[in-house]
């Protein structure tokens, strides 16, 4: 294994603390291997772990990190994802889906995953899902932020830090929607989907670890006020100041310095 890539910068804010990698490489290796022994820890003593992915260009080294451990028993690991567009066909290469079984479900293997089926109808989907999420407990959740602060699909307009329900149907902000032209997911504004499925804020929360990867210059308003701005919806990702154990990996580009 190559060398542990060193941060150029820690720092706590609140209860939130802050990697600062070099580039984004860095940054996602070393983001793979923290959540690697986390999770090589944790079925040291324990017969199953529950996890939570997001699927976004931003999770692509850390996942490529991830699902290149060889000591990682997966046939140990309920795996689920925390959000899914309404209205794409099944086959459609957006789908977040396709996207994680792609570059880590079809990889590793692993003994369960539980993928949001936006076909299904929208009350039903969410009992399902929210049951499934509702089992047990969830011990890991690897999350991004987007450029309007968004964490999952709870953008501004909609995040509601204690919010009753497990999984709900959204609208995306425009500046959400925006974000897939900007990260190549889609050609044009219009052809992004207008509404969603989300795991909401309180779900993720719960989980006891959080590993959240933001690279990149697009995310570093988002970056900056997650760290600097008030405790509040108007920016969702700040309440990741208030987990116990929550990593930001971020990269000079994202960071700002």
């Amino acid at each position: 294994m190559s060398l542990q890539p060193q941060p150029v910068k820690a720092e706590s804010v609140d209860q939130l603390k802050v990697n600062v990698y070099a580039n984004r490489q860095d940054l996602g290796t070393s983001a793979g291997r923290a959540a690697a022994a986390t999770i090589k820890e944790l079925l040291g003593r324990k017969d199953r772990i529950r996890m939570i992915f997001a699927a976004a260009p931003s999770q692509n080294e850390f996942l490529e990190t991830l699902s290149s451990d060889p000591d990682i028993d997966w046939s140990r690991i309920t795996a689920f994802h925390m959000d899914e567009y309404i209205g794409l066909p099944n086959d459609a290469p957006q789908k977040f889906s396709r996207f994680l079984c792609e570059r880590l479900f079809d990889k590793v293997k692993p003994g369960q995953v539980h993928l949001i089926d936006s076909s299904n109808t929208i009350e039903a989907e969410c009992k399902r899902y929210g049951d499934l999420l509702r089992e047990a407990p969830i011990d890991i959740v690897c999350l991004g932020i987007g450029e309007n602060g968004h964490i999952a699909f709870n953008d501004p307009p909609v995040a509601d830090f204690d919010d009753p329900f497990t999984i709900k149907a959204v609208e995306l902000d425009d500046a959400c929607r925006q974000q897939q032209v900007n990260d190549g997911c889609f050609p044009t504004f219009g052809d992004v989907p207008t509404h969603a499925l989300t795991l909401t804020i309180p779900t993720m929360m719960s989980a006891d670890h959080l590993y959240c990867m933001v690279p990149g210059p697009t995310k570093r308003n988002a970056v900056n006020r997650t760290l600097n701005g008030t405790i509040s919806t108007e920016c969702p990702s700040t309440v990741l100041r208030r987990h116990p154990d929550c990593t930001l990996y971020v990269d000079r580009d994202s960071y700002g310095a």
